[in-house]
């Protein structure tokens, strides 16, 4: 028995060709897209502003924050103790607490 596959006509092979050019093509220009577009995103003008926030917060006692979260012109902290100390954004004064009851 003869294992020689059958032999391959031209035209096959220049269709195989044509295809492996058009698809390197292909990744070549997309990746190049995705350069610009991350080179134009990282490098444009239009910075977002530092957010507002004010130099210092006391927390009252001895409470210890574990999480902080920010509203529009309110900044939240959660301490230790099962509080939720709500700040002003921009001046840092205490407006609101709210106690965190544990359920068993």
């Amino acid at each position: 028995m003869d294992d020689t596959p059958p032999p391959v006509s031209p035209a096959t092979l220049k269709f195989l060709a044509r295809l492996v050019t058009v698809l390197t093509a292909t990744m070549i220009v997309g990746v190049v897209v995705i350069v610009a577009l991350l080179v134009i995103r990282f490098s444009g003008e239009e910075r977002t502003p530092p957010l507002a926030l004010p130099e210092s917060i006391d927390l009252p006692g001895e409470a210890r924050a574990t999480a902080v979260t920010l509203g529009d012109d309110w900044l939240a902290v959660v301490t230790e103790d099962d509080r939720i100390l709500i700040y002003d954004r921009v001046s840092g004064s205490l407006r609101q607490t709210v106690d965190i009851e544990r359920q068993n």
